[in-house]
């Protein structure tokens, strides 16, 4: 019976759990179709790719699989203080990581810094390649952006941090909402409230999501075995978004230093940080996010502090580097992983789930 739920029937898939869609470039093709041949929903994060890469990722994954997939995208690609700007500003924020700089005698980069990848050109994209599953993050898209993707047959799927962001979600009629606790790993993506008043634990989260709302809840944050599955279905989940263990298996687009790390002592200690990309986000501790701990309100805005942090090799994630100066997203549950591999790993989850 756990197989069938609001979601699976939504997605026409046969299991109710979903890859994370990874940013910073760590998602894979081999993973995403991976999960969904499995039944599951798989998850692609291309926040970090301009239109043709999108669509070009788009036609990879249709080439190792026909089942449904999910692409993702940030609704809000920038902060609204970027504006404001300017050259003094980062020439002080590059004081700050000077010594960092000069440390691994690699020059800081300069002003004006190069422009990211935007949402209104990533989502032509989508409508391009049209894959099963439009998620996003960050704020809900336009009514025109989501009649389209009715018109297209793309489900769209909306994240929340918290119950009122979760009915947003549904009055705007997106399909379904992924309710992410404080536990997970990577960004925080609040976007009606302040993130530092949107720390709502994954467990207190989804029954509250799921008394409030019609559309199917998908739980995210600290599940990574089968146990946090059972929970998050019986406290009203219609399927689970699961992240950390899957980033940890040999088959996503990590570095092996970041699968190591995972599997070590170091994963159990995480921290929110704004050092890596001028956002909150939940990762590993290590000598940059201890260091400027009291520096996280004078950091470059998003997406301009990652474009700093990466010039010290924090990216991309995928590529070896100082380990004390690159992020290692991870989330709360981090400790209890126990498989490298992506398809042992669901596997398993079948396995108790149906014993």
């Amino acid at each position: 019976m756990w197989r069938k739920t609001n979601l699976t029937k939504l997605l026409e898939i046969d299991l109710p759990i979903l890859l994370g869609p990874f940013g910073g470039r760590l998602s894979s093709v081999g993973l995403t179709s991976l999960v969904s041949n499995a039944g599951g929903l798989g998850g692609f994060g291309c926040q970090p790719f301009n239109d043709n890469e999108i669509v070009d990722i788009g036609k990879e994954i249709r080439k190792k699989t026909n089942k449904p997939f999910n692409l993702n995208l940030w609704v809000k690609d920038k902060d609204d203080n970027i504006d404001k700007f300017n050259q003094d500003a980062f020439e002080k924020v590059i004081q700050i990581f000077k010594p960092y700089f000069e440390e691994i005698e690699v020059s800081p980069p300069v002003y004006p810094l190069a422009k990211s990848p935007d949402f209104e050109n990533q989502i032509e994209a989508i409508f391009e390649v049209k894959p099963r599953v439009f998620s996003f993050v960050y704020g809900i898209p336009s009514e025109d952006i989501l009649e389209k993707c009715r018109r297209l047959n793309i489900k769209t799927i909306g994240a929340a941090t918290t119950l009122d962001e979760a009915i947003a979600i549904e009055k705007a009629g997106v399909d379904a909402v992924v309710a992410i606790g404080i536990d997970a790993g990577g960004h925080r993506v609040s976007f009606l409230g302040s993130v530092e008043d949107s720390l709502i634990g994954t467990f207190s989260l989804i029954p509250q999501v799921a008394d409030f709302v019609n559309i199917p809840v998908i739980a995210a944050g600290g599940i990574a075995d089968s146990r946090g599955v059972k929970a998050a279905l019986a406290l009203g989940a219609d399927a689970v978004q699961i992240g950390t263990a899957f980033l940890a298996t040999n088959q996503s687009g990590t570095s092996n230093t970041h699968r190591q790390k995972l599997f070590s002592k170091e994963a159990r200690y995480t921290t929110l940080t704004k050092v890596f990309t001028g956002r909150l986000s939940r990762g590993l501790k290590n000598r940059l996010t201890e260091e400027l701990k009291d520096f996280q309100h004078k950091l470059a805005p998003y997406p301009l502090q990652g474009k700093i942090s990466g010039a010290l090799g924090a990216y991309p994630a995928n590529i070896e580097s100082n380990s004390e100066l690159k992020s290692f997203w991870a989330g709360q549950a981090a400790p209890i992983l126990k498989y490298h591999e992506a398809q042992e790993f669901i596997d398993k989850i079948i396995e108790d789930l149906e014993n």
